[in-house]
């Protein structure tokens, strides 16, 4: 990273940062998981682990603009119950990344997205009532949010990728529309705040990487109203359609790159 700065990207790498930088406000405010698209074009353009770490701070902005957007709709019993699940994670995944190299994270990350949509799916077809949020209170719903917390821990420290597999966690759970951007806004606004010390112990955040996301920051803001804006003219159904969606997405880029 200590190489790292604008003048060495060239024109159209810069604008497909741009581009992903805009759809993490797009997907933090409308399609939580799209964003594994902008993990993809992040790696694609940046050094793979040198990408995480410059993504972070974008990811961040669009964090604290989903939270000014749906600050009323989040579900404080569910975020409490994953916290110290994702805090377990996140110190994994922060010794994984240690010892692992690339590969073996993409693969790793990319399997377990597949396996999870894989899970909802089949939980949602052979569900014969929908869950309810308030539903992790009990003895089932504290071991589901154990482990979706530790692997969404894990996968959004090696990857930033923790979204696809909360999606899934919430969408489990019976979330609606805005009670699933709320909670999951603030969820990400906390875990990727934390993360910060970790990542700059790593040597993945520096002045370098801070340059260019000052530069990224600005494309986020259109970003989010757009979503803002789309998020009112889907319904449930297509929402939730799109979250899977774009997790298998997420997970194929992964494990096919």
């Amino acid at each position: 990273m200590n190489t790292m700065t604008l003048w060495h990207i060239s024109g159209w790498g810069f604008a497909a940062l741009a581009f992903a930088a805009l759809l993490v406000g797009f997907s933090k405010t409308a399609v939580s998981g799209a964003n594994t698209v902008s993990l993809a074009v992040f790696a694609a353009i940046l050094p793979a682990r040198a990408s995480t770490g410059v993504l972070l701070p974008v990811l961040i902005a669009g964090d604290v603009l989903a939270v000014l957007t749906y600050r009323r709709h989040a579900h404080w019993p569910t975020l409490w119950r994953l916290f110290p699940a994702v805090a377990a994670g996140v110190v994994a995944g922060t010794l994984f990344l240690v010892w692992a190299g690339d590969g073996a994270v993409r693969t790793s990350i990319g399997a377990i997205l597949l396996l999870m949509a894989g899970v909802t799916l089949w939980r949602r077809r052979t569900a014969g009532t929908p869950e309810d949020p308030d539903e992790v209170a009990t003895r089932a719903g504290r071991v589901k949010a154990r482990s979706y917390g530790v692997l969404g821990g894990f996968t959004t420290m090696v990857a930033n990728a923790g979204g696809p597999v909360m999606s899934m966690f919430l969408l489990s759970a019976g979330f609606r529309k805005l009670g699933f951007l709320g909670t999951s806004a603030f969820f990400f606004l906390i875990v990727n705040v934390s993360k910060v010390p970790f990542s700059a112990g790593l040597g993945l955040i520096d002045g370098h990487s801070l340059l260019l996301d000052a530069a990224l920051v600005v494309f986020v803001v259109p970003g989010a109203f757009l979503g803002k804006w789309a998020v009112n003219r889907i319904n449930q159904r297509l929402f939730e359609q799109l979250v899977i969606a774009a997790t298998i997405v997420g997970g194929l880029q992964l494990l096919l790159r």
